[in-house]
């Protein structure tokens, strides 16, 4: 078992692999990754920071809490936002509809919040299916991941044992 320093290291160091991953996956393999995917990795960035602060501040008590709750504000947005990609690949092919801009585009032309509902709205290109292992898309594994990382993020900063 794992005390509170090193679990939150070794979780930062799998919440960055992860990342590390979708980059290779974008350079490496030449997959374009959509809207949807480029949050994916925003949001397990965000994961992998919280663990690597907790790694070096979190304590039993107050600031465990502290590294509790920012650990399940990042992992949810993560879950929030693979499980609603998972979804779009789920439905009938030709339901979603057809991407509009790219992101750089809205980023310079529309506010932040606006952005963040139209990348949720979908993307032709999000329903899109172009790499698997074990039968499950990215999106899939990286709704997994954020479940398993949330849950052990919890479990290691909430424990009384340092």
């Amino acid at each position: 078992m794992l005390a509170r320093r090193p679990g939150n290291f070794v979780l930062a160091c799998a919440a960055a692999a992860a990342v590390a991953y979708a980059f290779y996956a974008q350079f490496g393999l030449d997959l374009v990754p959509c809207h949807l995917c480029i949050f994916q990795r925003v949001t397990l960035a965000a994961m992998a920071v919280v663990f690597l602060l907790a790694a070096l501040f979190s304590r039993p008590g107050a600031t465990g809490a502290l590294f509790a709750a920012l650990v399940g504000i990042t992992g949810l947005a993560t879950i929030a936002t693979a499980g609603r990609h998972v979804w779009i690949q789920m439905q009938p092919a030709g339901s979603v509809p057809a991407c509009g801009a790219d992101l750089d585009f809205m980023m310079d032309v529309f506010p932040l919040t606006d952005v963040i509902l139209k990348v949720f709205k979908a993307g032709g290109e999000c329903a899109k299916v172009d790499w698997t292992l074990l039968g499950l898309s990215m999106p899939a594994w990286v709704l997994v991941l954020a479940v398993v990382l949330t849950a052990a993020g919890l479990w290691v900063n909430l424990r009384k044992a340092g």
